[in-house]
This record gives structure tokens, C-alpha cells and sequence, in this order.
């Protein structure tokens, strides 16, 4: 299963009834049946209800609770009636990873109807999206920026739009797509829509967003405290900076460490680690925004399939993306905002499975560290990793020393000026050689005789004697 939702969930935490007790159609039973859910999760009882009615919803819910299925099943059984060839929802959401996901999750859940969906973001060609707003698919799951690209051209209209979905809505405020969301919204009909809106956590701008486009929501889970979830077991590893890696790569060697995703706090981090894991025989993808869209969809495609053991990433896959039964997650540098903490672990006890959680932590992150405990309300475990030496010096650092990469950037910037400096002296002297050149083949009284004048080497045509009326004919 790739939708977040799982068949075994202990009744005291699922949502009362089971799916049939919605009224959805039989049809997207079916999916749901294929897919083995059997009970709805809590966010899903408490909004495939006024959903269904119509009712713009609020949702407060983390990722890995079900959110995903709890929109989606409302807008296919509205619209499974509904003829086709119009753009009747659309489904606003922060990175491409997670409109991929969404868009697999309709495939899933739509499977026995008629119903058709597309993904719109960047990194890949415009025209097949194009296709998609001209054949007028029933769901566009869509990023912000590519949609407002689509929006430039006279085909991208959604004229007949009836339902607004915006998920990880703080995401895409930490993102600053903020402004981007006003102007899609001014593409949008003004006609009446159903808005459902889904957030982790409500901040100022978000609580102000939510003013504007929602009316009379139900209002599901609002005050709900952030927290891992119940089934993920936490710990701490302090580690040196310099010993992580030797750390990471003994415990995956002890299969102390199943499938893992590992987060890093920059792309370059990310990069040296995935190539140091291969070099030790450990099957490593990466993922980071500096990574085409094909890369990112080998990568997440190959790691869900099993060819790499480790998915190395930065944050851009905190959210929203689901790996089924991800056995570990592992917090390579400590975020530096605990909200990033309890997203980048949710990763992993998804729809109450149980998964692990593992943070290196140095000495110079212990401050964020701290963080990170208030946030989830204890301390958690530390651990230390018998015989393994911690006092070792590794070979080569992961990450070159600030002086040393400040040092290389400078020095190729001076060979930049000094390749453009000589580029620019050959084709002046390449322009000095063609000048002369013409100046030297010109027919005398033609190209040259201006020249020559101003230097005095022929005296002008009204000096010589019976010159004027050649020189008229020169002209």
C-alpha cells in the first residue's frame, strides 16, 4: 500500500464505523476495498462527513494520518456523476514529490471509475500538462508556480472549478509560496466553491488565509498539540561531526538499520554523504531540490522498490511523501526548528505502524536538540553504539572546512575573470586584425579615402587640379 492508511489499526484509535458508513459509492468502495482499509483514521471520520455535504472543511492533521484519502474520497464520489471533460477540483499542494503522490493516490482510489487526474509541476515539459487543462481531466493536482505558468497561456482556465483543495498549507507559508496561492486565487471562478483546507499547524498568516477563503467550516482538530507520532521509538546518538558517517554506516552494516531516510541539513551534506554510502557498499539515492525531476523520481522510484537501501535527503521530503512500512528514519544533522522534526520522523509509524527514529547529534546541536525535547514534551533516549570508537579521526571530513571551500570559490572565481579577460583580449585583437584587413583591401577613394584624408596622405579632391570632377565619380 502507497496510500497513507493501514489495515491494522487498533480500534480505540480508528474512527467510529467503517467506510461503507459514509455512503461513498460502490465503486470507490472497491478501491478502498483493493487498497484494504478497513477502518477510517480519526481525521478521516471526523471529515469525509461535512465534506460530503458540501461544507468547506478545516483540518488540523499531521502527515501520516489518513489526510490524504479523507479529501480525496469526498471530491471522487461528487464528482463520479458528474460529465466528463470539465476541471471540476483542484488540488493545491507545495512540492512536486507530493503532487506525484496525491495524483497516484486518485489512480488508486479512482481505479474502477471513469474519473481522470493530473499532476502539474515543474521539471518536467509543459505539454502534456497543456493536454491535461485541454482534455479537461476531473482532478489537476497542481504546484503553485508551475500552475501560474500554465495560467500565462489561453487554454489554462478552470472555469467551471466546484472544489479547492490546499494541503500542507504552513508548508507551502515556510516554502513562501504565500503570494503565490493570492494569485492562483485570482484565476480562480467567483462563483461559489467548496474550499477544504489542510494544515499541521495554523500560524498567523495561515489562521488569515483561512478567514478569507473559508465560510462557516467544520473545524476538525484545530488545537491539536504537535507530536510524533505513538508508534515511532525515539533516540539520540551523540557523535563527534566528524564521526557520523563511520557512526551511520556501523550500524547499517549491524542491520541496526533497515530502510532508512536521512536527512541533512544542506544538498551539498547530502551529496558527499550519498557518494561516501556508495563508496562503503551501501546502496544510497538522493533527493534535493538541486536534482532534476527525473533524478528525484528515479530516486524516491528506486528506493521504494528496494535498490537503495538509504534515501539521503534535505528537508524537501519531510512531508508528504509516503514510503510503506519505512522502517527507519534518521536525523543526519538536528533540525534547527522542531516542527522539522516532527516531520522529517513522521516519515516513518505511519497510520500506526511502528518505526524508528534516530538523531546524531553533536556537540555544537545540543542547543537544538533542547529544542526539539520541549517541543515533544520529554527527553529523549540516549544511546551509544558498543564497540564502536568514538575517538577515532576519520580520513576525509563530509563537508570541507568553511576556510578551504571560501578559499576554492575564490580561486575559481579568479580563473573565471581570467578566462573572460583573455576571451575578451582575443576577440578584440581578432576585430583589430578584420579592421585592418578591410582597411587595407579598400579600393583607393572608397573605404580608405577617409582615412587617408583625415591623415593628411592625399590632399583633399578640390586641391588637385581637375580632381573634382574624379572625385565625383569616386562618390
Amino acid at each position: 500500500m502507497s496510500v497513507e492508511q493501514s489495515k491494522y489499526m487498533p480500534d480505540q484509535e480508528a474512527g467510529a464505523g467503517d467506510f461503507a458508513s459514509f455512503g461513498l459509492h460502490p465503486e470507490l468502495l472497491r478501491g478502498v476495498e483493493d487498497l484494504e482499509f478497513t477502518r477510517p483514521t480519526p481525521i478521516q471520520a471526523d471529515a469525509i462527513p461535512p465534506a460530503l455535504q458540501g461544507r468547506d472543511v478545516l483540518a488540523c492533521a499531521m502527515t501520516g494520518s489518513g489526510k490524504t484519502a479523507a479529501f480525496l474520497l469526498p471530491i471522487l464520489h461528487r464528482l463520479r456523476d458528474k460529465p466528463r471533460g470539465t476541471t471540476r477540483a483542484l488540488i493545491l499542494t507545495p512540492t512536486r514529490e507530493l503532487a506525484a503522490q496525491i495524483q497516484e493516490h486518485i489512480t488508486q482510489l479512482a481505479k474502477h471509475t471513469r474519473m481522470t487526474s493530473a499532476a502539474i509541476f515543474g521539471g518536467v515539459g509543459m505539454g502534456p500538462q497543456e493536454q491535461a487543462f485541454r482534455r479537461g481531466v476531473d482532478i489537476l493536482v497542481a504546484t503553485p508556480g508551475r500552475l501560474l505558468d500554465h495560467f500565462q497561456q489561453p487554454y489554462a482556465r478552470l472555469d467551471k472549478l466546484e472544489i479547492l483543495v490546499l494541503d500542507e498549507a504552513d508548508r507551502m507559508l515556510d516554502m513562501g509560496f504565500l503570494p503565490d496561492i493570492r494569485r492562483v486565487l485570482r484565476h480562480l471562478p467567483s462563483t461559489a466553491r467548496q474550499t477544504l483546507f489542510f494544515s499541521a499547524t495554523i500560524p498567523p498568516p495561515i489562521h488569515q488565509l483561512t478567514r478569507e477563503m473559508l465560510t462557516s467550516p467544520a473545524t476538525i482538530n484545530l488545537e491539536r498539540k504537535q507530536a510524533p507520532a505513538t508508534g515511532i521509538a525515539q533516540a539520540v546518538y551523540p557523535v563527534a561531526q566528524d564521526l557520523k558517517v563511520a557512526l551511520f554506516v556501523e550500524l547499517v552494516k549491524r542491520d541496526e538499520i533497515g530502510n532508512v531516510i536521512v536527512f541533512c541539513r544542506t544538498k551539498h551534506r547530502a551529496n558527499r554523504l550519498a557518494e561516501k554510502l556508495e563508496k562503503q557498499g551501501v546502496p544510497a539515492a538522493k533527493i534535493h531540490g538541486n536534482r532534476s525531476q527525473a533524478q528525484r523520481t528515479e530516486a524516491l522510484a528506486g528506493f521504494k522498490a528496494g535498490r537503495y537501501r538509504v534515501l539521503v535527503a534535505t528537508d524537501i521530503v519531510a512531508r508528504g511523501i509516503d514510503v510503506d512500512a519505512l522502517e527507519h528514519v534518521v536525523n543526519f544533522d538536528v533540525p534547527n526548528v522542531p516542527e522539522d522534526y516532527i516531520h522529517r520522523v513522521g516519515r516513518t509509524a505511519r497510520a500506526e505502524r511502528t518505526g524508528d527514529a534516530f538523531t546524531f547529534v553533536s556537540p555544537e546541536e545540543e542547543t537544538d536538540l533542547r529544542a526539539i525535547e520541549r517541543a515533544v514534551g520529554k527527553r529523549i533516549e540516549r544511546r551509544t553504539v558498543q564497540g564502536f570508537d568514538y575517538t577515532s579521526k576519520p580520513r576525509e571530513q563530509l563537508e570541507v572546512p568553511l576556510a578551504e571551500r571560501i578559499a576554492g570559490i575564490r580561486a575559481r572565481k579568479a580563473e573565471d575573470r581570467a578566462r573572460a579577460k583573455a576571451k575578451a583580449d582575443r576577440k578584440a585583437q581578432l576585430q583589430e586584425g578584420e579592421s585592418r584587413g578591410r582597411t587595407s583591401s579598400a579600393p583607393a577613394g572608397v573605404g580608405g579615402r577617409g582615412s587617408r584624408a583625415r591623415s593628411g596622405g592625399r590632399p583633399p579632391s578640390g586641391s588637385r587640379p581637375g580632381g573634382s570632377g574624379r572625385s565625383s565619380g569616386n562618390r
